[in-house]
């Protein structure tokens, strides 16, 4: 599905995505309202509550006619005791009325809190919870930024609606309503003007809002270049000192914020004056309709008092306000459909498929030799393979067995990365790959894992195609150490007992030390208890890709890839590890990854990759003596780049 990509302005990195209005409005409305719905018991509560509160105000409007009235008669008849016994009871249902819509207004206010909070939460988990299911090729072809934008400011448009917009746009329609219906009952001849001065506003909102639009999109189109680029500069101060252009950046950056000045007073001026406009219109409907009213009640017109005239003119004033009310919200709702839209989206997209049905199971081995199923850990590991044509189940040893068998990859379906590759690892064999960059030697061990999955030929583990495993229990088989490491919010025991949640201290005590990574770790403030957090930005990037070599050692696979794992560690630091690393590699199948390579001399076949091709193959005896590509690389008359 294609993506709603947020529209960048150019000009400068980071900048934030302007105003889109939504694709398909009324499909992303119902959707949302589905996610509101399942509070219904609490908005049914929420809309009677706000019902009240109208009606509350328009009642209580209309009490004004009988106590102007009331006063009147007072003066005219001049019984003031009479009066005031009946004006108090009238000011304590006017009380009671407006008593009530307050704390309806006040309950709902809160319910409406209570309701997008619920509803924001199931949208987050069910966006967080697809975006696990989604294959990394989704996440190669979107930025972290454009989805973190999902989380943040997609749904905090939501957010805003729900709790403010829904009800006070119902709110406004309910009031609006019914106040034009009881304009229609106190005098129909004064309601004509404010149909008249009803096409007025409708107008001016209209011509005010269109343009204030467009200058609020410009408006954001420079605060994010002006953002973007205040973003980069601080990032980059060293390069910044280091060729001294503090002058030339504070000027780009004061031009850049003048920019946004302008930009910002041309959106607010005709933001600012939309208000001040409705407000005079509204004064001239008021004393149109009071100067009316006052010949309407001169001439003696039937229904018409100086009561009604009151009730009416205060009418008149609670008319106007939620029509601009709801010509305020109508583009922050547009904002937040559009905001929806994009979640739904990546809501939509297809998850990673799994039709693989080989797992993989704890087993015992019985005299005979043949293995059995166990739900107690013997450290014997074994494929369980169910046969639909009679019903049978296999079981196969775990060993580590890997070969490709003329692989054919392409990313995009166009431009093969991986032409025709055919190789073996036997159990226990350590096998590097070598080449340039591009050449396709982190597809080779993406394609293993099943991160993709192959155009065509096949991979097979242990004699039985990948496809067939589950990818789960296929990767649980698996460990692999990255050369971009990535360390999550939590102690280091956390972090290395990522690879075995269940593993004990002990045994993380003995991963960190294979990897030589017990001694930094014991010499930490809180040892293996101190906490890391912004991706282990507290530690060297050594330190962090020890802890990542240790969480694969916890993991105690049979199978092990090195994605340039030792390329952040130092020379010292790598002949310390290479002893703990062989002790991790024994009996293991091992695929390395290495630009150093003197890392990979020890490997048992090396393979060298150009254009998604294999040149070479064989130990680093023979390679040497064959005096290839490899040859060429080792000895520095070519690099590896």
């Amino acid at each position: 599905m294609a993506m709603n990509k947020p529209v960048k302005p150019s000009g400068g990195p980071g900048a934030r995505m302007r105003f889109e209005k939504p694709k398909n409005a009324k499909v992303t409305l119902v959707r949302l309202l589905a996610y509101i719905a399942k509070s219904k018991w609490l908005l049914a509560a929420v809309a009677v509550l706000v019902a009240i509160s109208s009606f509350s105000e328009v009642a209580g409007t209309y009490l004004l006619k009988p106590i102007v009235n009331l006063l009147a008669d007072c003066v005219k008849t001049g019984d003031i005791a009479g009066g005031l016994k009946q004006l108090s009871r009238t000011l304590i249902m006017l009380a009671v009325i407006y008593v009530c819509g307050a704390i309806a207004q006040y309950v709902y206010a809160r319910m409406m809190l209570s309701i997008s909070q619920n509803t924001l939460n199931r949208i987050r988990r069910d966006l967080f919870e697809h975006l696990e299911d989604l294959p990394i090729g989704y996440f190669d072809t979107h930025t972290h930024g454009e989805l973190m934008s999902r989380f943040t400011s997609d749904v905090d448009t939501i957010r805003e609606v729900i709790s403010q917009g829904m009800v006070q746009t119902a709110s406004s329609v309910i009031t609006v309503v019914s106040t034009f219906v009881m304009m229609l009952v106190i005098s129909w001849q004064l309601t004509l003007i404010i149909i008249g001065m009803l096409f007025v506003m409708f107008f001016v909102i209209k011509f005010i809002g269109g343009r204030s639009s467009k200058l609020f999109r410009a408006q954001q189109k420079n605060m994010g270049i002006m953002n973007g680029y205040a973003e980069e500069y601080i990032e980059g101060q060293k390069v910044i000192k280091l060729f001294c252009r503090e002058e030339r950046t504070k000027s780009n950056y004061a031009a850049l914020t003048d920019e946004y000045r302008i930009a910002a007073t041309d959106a607010n001026t005709y933001a600012s004056i939309l208000m001040p406009i409705m407000g005079n219109i509204s004064y001239i409907n008021y004393a149109a309709t009071s100067i009316v009213g006052a010949i309407l009640i001169i001439n003696g017109a039937k229904n018409m008092s100086i009561g009604s005239l009151a009730s009416f003119l205060q009418y008149t004033r609670q008319f106007s306000r939620p029509i601009t009310q709801v010509s305020q919200q109508f583009n922050n709702i547009l904002a937040a459909l559009a905001g929806a839209e994009r979640i739904f989206e990546i809501i939509d997209e297809a998850p990673e498929t799994d039709d693989g049905y080989v797992t993989l199971v704890n087993a015992v081995q019985e005299p005979d030799g043949t293995l059995r199923e166990t739900k107690d850990y013997t450290g014997i590991w074994a494929w369980k393979h169910p046969h639909s044509a009679d019903g049978s189940i296999t079981y196969t040893r775990l060993r580590g067995d890997v070969r490709f068998e003329n692989v054919v990859f392409s990313y995009d379906g166009k431009k093969d990365v991986l032409n025709g590759i055919s190789l073996y690892a036997k159990p226990g064999q350590k096998l590097a790959f070598v080449g340039s960059t591009g050449a396709g030697k982190t597809t080779i061990t993406n394609l293993i894992n099943r991160f993709y999955d192959v155009s065509s030929g096949k991979i097979t583990y242990d004699g039985i195609n990948v496809k067939k495993i589950k990818k789960d229990d296929l990767r649980d088989s698996l460990a692999m150490v990255l050369q971009d490491t990535h360390l999550f919010t939590g102690t280091v025991e956390e972090n290395i007992k990522y690879g075995k949640l269940d593993a004990t201290h002990e045994q993380v005590e003995r991963a960190a030390k294979l990897a030589n990574a017990h001694s930094f770790i014991s010499r930490l403030p809180q040892g293996y208890d101190t906490v890391l957090t912004g991706d282990g930005a507290n530690l060297s990037q050594g330190q962090r890709q020890l802890i990542s070599i240790a969480r694969a050692a916890v993991a105690n696979p049979p199978v092990l890839i090195l994605d340039e794992a030792t390329s952040s560690i130092d020379t010292r630091t790598e002949r310390l590890i290479e002893k703990g690393m062989d002790k991790l590699m024994e009996g293991r199948t091992v695929f390395v990854i290495a630009h150093r390579l003197s890392t990979v001399r020890n490997s048992d076949a090396i393979i060298v990759l150009e254009n998604g091709e294999i040149i070479e193959r064989g130990n680093h005896d023979e390679l040497i003596e064959r005096g290839g590509k490899y040859y060429s690389l080792y000895t520095g008359q070519f690099e590896l780049s």
